[in-house]
């Protein structure tokens, strides 16, 4: 049995005054980048990326930069379990993590009413979460990439008659008119994103009181229960539990696990406690618990010219 863990100590820092450089997945604008944002400050600079493999490498790549913002679930959609696997081959650490609500809004470029709008473009996902406001409109609905592309294209195109659905962030930065904010049909849906580092280059974080690993048991009767019993008996909370198909098993599982503790300290004695009772344990990082986050919210009658 060996424990792995992806955590370092290093004298540089995620989150220091200079410029921090971090991959994203999506273009300006996205909900990534309001992520990015939200934890490093508005002036982060951002590495958009096509897909979150992509975010990883780049992550982990310290000549292009500090570091990458992931998303890994949402509290309408489930886990993202694909990228649990990209986290797991990584050589990266979690040194934080953002819950950031998803608020969608519609917009325009400038003049534009809504009785001039004829189609709608965004992410299949941003559609479904807004039919409520949709379905009230005989608008032609058109999947596209990414929410923030939609908004891009609007403004390229110098487009009449079609809207966009994205965030307040891609109104911004294309200078659109949010004809009509908050459009999506539930409100408390949130999307929480890790914060990662290339492994070795984190310091440690000041007052951390979450972590997540990964372990996996003989596979025996009872052995996974002795070990959520042990962590329980530690008096930590354990927040989420995910398994995994190991590659080449017969029907055999890994375990991811977030856990909420007091003191540092706390979590590494649970942490000896269930080493002897699992095969292998894999510390993905120690961290700050992050909190949701809202977005100001606009009201419903509120029309807004949103320039840079």
């Amino acid at each position: 049995m060996s424990i792995q863990a992806n955590v370092g100590h290093s004298t540089a820092t995620l989150a220091g005054p200079q410029q921090q450089r971090v991959s994203i997945q999506g273009f300006e604008g996205c909900f990534h980048q309001e992520a990015a944002r939200s934890f490093f400050g508005k002036s982060v600079k951002v590495i958009c990326c096509s897909t979150f493999k992509e975010v990883i490498d780049i992550a982990g790549n310290k000549k292009k930069s500090d570091g990458g913002v992931m998303a890994i679930e949402n509290s309408i959609a489930g886990s993202i379990l694909p990228n649990y696997n990209l986290l797991q081959k990584s050589n990266l650490t979690i040194v934080g993590e953002v819950y950031l609500q998803i608020n969608q809004h519609l917009m325009v470029n400038p003049g534009v009413e809504l009785a001039h709008i004829k189609e709608v473009h965004s992410h299949p996902m941003a559609i479904q979460q807004c039919f409520g406001f949709l379905d009230k409109y005989n608008w032609k609905l058109v999947e596209k990439e990414d929410t923030a592309l939609s908004a891009k294209q609007v403004r390229q195109h110098k487009s009449k008659h079609v809207a966009a659905i994205a965030s307040k962030l891609a109104a911004e930065i294309y200078e659109l008119d949010i004809i009509a904010p908050n459009i999506h049909t539930l409100k408390n849906n949130y999307t929480r994103f890790l914060i990662l580092q290339k492994t070795g280059e984190a310091e440690t974080i000041i007052n951390a009181d979450k972590a997540s690993i990964n372990f996996h048991t003989d596979h025996s009767k009872g052995s996974l229960a002795r070990v959520l019993t042990n962590i329980s008996d530690a008096g930590i909370n354990l927040s989420k539990l995910q398994s995994f198909p190991i590659p080449g098993s017969d029907f055999k599982y890994s375990f991811h696990a977030d856990v909420e503790f007091d003191t540092v300290e706390q979590f590494y004695r649970v942490i000896k406690k269930i080493e002897p009772i699992t095969e292998d344990i894999k510390i993905y990082g120690i961290y700050k618990n992050g909190k949701a986050t809202a977005l100001s919210v606009m009201k419903p009658a509120q029309k807004l010219k949103l320039k840079v």
